[in-house]
C-alpha cells in the first residue's frame, strides 16, 4: 500500500498545484473520492477547511485530510487510468504547452502518466536524465528505429549544465517536438507511446491475436490476448471493448507445447487449477514467445517478485541513491580535507612567523658576534706584529749558526747518500736476476704443459678418427662418448689458449725483468765508478756466494735450488687460486 500511495500522490500533486488554493482542497477531494471509490465524508471535509484554518498547502491544511480520509481508505478496487485522467484533466489545461506538438492530447496524457511512474520521489517532481534516456530508448525501440546515443549525450550535457532534470510538461514537449523521432509519422510515434504505456503503466507483458478453443462448443475463435503479471485477459478485438474472459495465473499454473492436430498448428496448453486452455498461435515464433512470456510470469508469481519493469525501475533508483550517497561521502571527505588543509595552512603560517622572528634574533646575534670578532682580530694583529719582530731577530741568529753547521753536515750527507744509492743499486741487480730466473723457469714449464696438451689433443683426435671407423651398431653408443670427448677437447683448447696467454705474459714479464736487470747493471757500474772516483780509499764490499749456484742455459742462476722450489710452490698456489 505504501507504493500505491506514492504513485497516487504524484498525480494528486499535479492536480493540487494546478488549482486555486482557496478551492483546490474541496474540489480535488470530491473528485478523488469518486474515482478511488472512497465514501464521501462532507462533515470532515467542511470541518477541516474552516475559515480559520492555516491553509490547504500547510501541514495542518490539505495533506492531513488527504491521508486520513482518502488515501488510508483506498482499497485498490479502482480504475488507475480513470484516476490519472481525472488528475490530468485538472492540471493539463494550465500547464500544457500551447506550442503545436507532433503527438495528440491522448499521447501527451500517456507520457504524463509514464512521467509519474519514472519520476523521483521528491517534490517538485522531475525526471532525471537516466530515466529520460530509458524512456526515449523504449519509445525508439517500439518505433523500430535506431537509438542515437551521441545525440542524446549532447542533449544530456546541455541539460546537466542548467538543471537536474525535466518536469512532466517539459518531457511532453521534448517527445512532442520530434527531436528524437525524426523521420517517423504521428501514427508510428503514437503506437510506440501506447506500447510503452501498456508495458509500464498497465503492466502489459505481451499482447496479440491468437485462436482459443471453446470449453463448451469446442470451436476455435480468434481473440486478442493481453498478458499481465497475474492474469491473461482475452477480448474480441484489440480495442478492448468486448472482454470475453480471463485466465487467472498463479504459481501452480504451467504451460506446455502441444503437437499439431485437427488441422491446427502451433498449439500450446495453459493449465490452471480449475481449467485448462488450449490456444493456437499464428506461427512457431509467436508460439515460443507466448510460452516463454507465460512461463516467466508464473516464475515471478512463484518468487513473489514484481514485474520486470518495476523491478528494473527500483534497481535504477537504488543505483542512483547509492551513487548519490557515494558522491555526498566524497564531498564530505573533500570538505574535511579542505578544512584540514586550511588548518595546516594556518599552522604553517604560524611556523613561518616563528621562523621569521627566530631569523631576526639570529641576525642580531650574528651582528654582535661579527663586531666582537673584528675587535678580537684587531687585538690579535697587534700581538702578531710584535711576535714577528722577535721571531725575525731569533731567525737571523739561528741562520748564522745553521750556515756553519750546514757546511759541516753537507759532506757527511753526501757520503751517506752515495752509500745508500749504491746499496739500492746492488739490491735491484740481485732482485732482477732472481726475477729473470723465475720467469725463465715459468716459461719452460709453460712450454712443457703446452707440448703435453698438444700431445693429448693429437691423441684425442686419433681416438675420434678411430671411433668414426667403427661399425654402425656401435655408432650410437660412441656418439655420446664422442660428444663428451669433444667437450673435453674444447675445455683443453680453452686451457691451451689460456696457457698461451700466460706464456705471452711470462715473455712480457721476462722482457721487463731483462730491461730492469740491464738498468740495474748500468746503475751499479755507474755508482762503482763514482765511488771509486770520489773516494779512492773506499773498497766496495759485494755479497759473496755461500751455496753453489745453479747453472742454466743462459749462465749462472740468480738464486739457489731451495729458493727455486719455494718460488715454484708459491706459483702453483697462485695458479690454483686463480682457476
Amino acid at each position: 500500500m505504501v507504493g500505491l500511495k506514492e504513485e497516487l500522490l504524484k498525480s494528486i500533486w499535479h492536480a493540487f498545484t494546478a488549482l486555486d488554493l482557496d478551492r483546490s482542497g474541496k474540489v480535488l477531494s470530491h473528485n478523488l473520492c469518486t474515482v478511488l471509490n472512497v465514501p464521501h465524508d462532507p462533515v470532515a471535509l467542511e470541518e477541516h477547511f474552516r475559515d480559520d484554518d492555516e491553509g490547504p498547502v500547510s501541514n495542518q491544511g490539505y495533506m492531513p485530510y488527504l491521508n486520513k480520509f482518502i488515501l488510508e481508505k483506498v482499497q485498490g478496487n479502482f480504475d488507475k487510468v480513470e484516476f490519472n485522467r481525472m488528475c490530468w484533466t485538472l492540471c493539463a489545461k494550465k500547464n500544457l504547452s500551447k506550442t503545436p506538438l507532433l503527438i495528440s492530447d491522448e499521447d501527451a496524457f500517456k507520457v504524463w502518466v509514464i512521467f509519474n511512474f519514472l519520476s523521483e520521489d521528491k517534490y517538485p517532481l522531475i525526471i532525471v536524465p537516466e530515466e529520460i534516456e530509458y524512456l526515449l530508448k523504449k519509445i525508439t525501440e517500439a518505433m523500430g528505429a535506431g537509438w542515437q546515443q551521441e545525440q542524446f549525450d549532447h542533449y544530456k550535457i546541455a541539460l546537466n549544465t542548467s538543471r537536474e532534470g525535466l518536469s512532466a510538461w517539459e518531457l511532453i514537449e521534448l517527445i512532442g517536438s520530434g527531436q528524437f523521432s525524426k523521420g517517423m509519422d504521428r501514427q508510428t510515434v503514437s503506437m510506440a507511446i501506447n506500447e510503452v504505456f501498456n508495458e509500464l503503466i498497465l503492466d502489459v507483458l505481451k499482447q496479440g491475436y491468437m485462436l482459443k478453443k471453446g470449453h463448451k462448443r469446442k470451436n476455435w475463435m480468434e481473440r486478442w490476448f493481453v498478458l499481465k503479471p497475474n492474469i491473461i485477459s482475452y477480448y474480441v478485438s484489440e480495442d478492448l471493448k468486448d472482454k470475453k474472459g480471463d485466465i487467472i495465473l498463479d504459481g501452480n499454473c504451467c504451460v506446455e507445447a502441444l503437437p499439431d492436430r485437427d488441422g491446427k498448428k502451433c498449439l500450446f496448453l495453459i493449465k490452471c487449477l480449475d481449467k485448462t486452455f488450449e490456444i493456437s498461435a499464428s506461427d512457431k515464433k509467436k508460439k515460443q514467445e507466448w510460452i516463454q512470456a507465460i512461463q516467466s510470469t508464473v516464475s515471478l508469481l512463484r518468487a513473489g517478485s514484481p514485474p520486470p519493469h518495476k523491478e528494473a525501475r527500483q534497481k535504477r533508483k537504488e543505483l542512483r541513491q547509492k551513487l548519490l550517497a557515494e558522491q555526498e561521502e566524497l564531498e564530505r571527505q573533500m570538505k574535511e580535507l579542505q578544512a584540514a588543509n586550511e588548518n595546516k595552512q594556518k599552522e604553517l603560517e604560524t611556523v613561518r612567523k616563528q621562523l621569521e622572528a627566530a631569523a631576526a634574533r639570529a641576525a642580531e646575534e650574528e651582528k654582535k658576534r661579527l663586531q666582537t670578532q673584528v675587535e678580537l682580530q684587531d687585538r690579535f694583529s697587534l700581538e702578531l706584529e710584535r711576535e714577528k719582530m722577535v721571531r725575525q731577530k731569533m731567525e737571523e741568529q739561528v741562520a748564522q749558526k745553521s750556515s756553519e753547521l750546514e757546511q759541516y753536515l753537507q759532506r757527511v750527507r753526501e757520503l751517506e747518500e752515495m752509500y745508500k744509492q749504491l746499496q739500492e743499486a746492488l739490491e735491484d741487480e740481485k732482485q732482477a736476476r732472481q726475477d729473470e730466473e723465475t720467469v725463465r723457469k715459468l716459461q719452460a714449464r709453460l712450454l712443457e704443459e703446452e707440448s703435453a696438451k698438444r700431445a693429448e689433443l693429437e691423441k684425442w683426435h686419433l681416438q675420434q678418427q678411430q671411433t668414426i671407423q667403427m661399425t654402425e651398431a656401435e655408432k650410437q653408443e660412441l656418439e655420446n662418448q664422442r660428444i663428451i670427448k669433444e667437450q673435453a677437447l674444447q675445455v683443453a683448447m680453452q686451457q691451451l689458449k689460456q696457457l698461451e696467454l700466460e706464456r705471452k705474459e711470462a715473455l712480457e714479464q721476462y722482457e721487463e725483468v731483462k730491461k730492469k736487470l740491464e738498468t740495474a747493471a748500468n746503475n751499479t757500474k755507474s755508482w762503482k765508478d763514482k765511488v771509486a772516483h770520489h773516494e779512492g780509499l773506499i773498497r766496495l764490499i759485494e755479497p759473496g756466494s755461500k751455496n753453489p749456484h745453479l747453472i742454466t742455459n743462459w749462465g749462472p742462476a740468480a738464486f739457489t735450488e731451495a729458493e727455486l722450489e719455494q718460488r715454484q710452490k708459491s706459483w702453483k698456489g697462485k695458479k690454483a687460486t686463480s682457476e
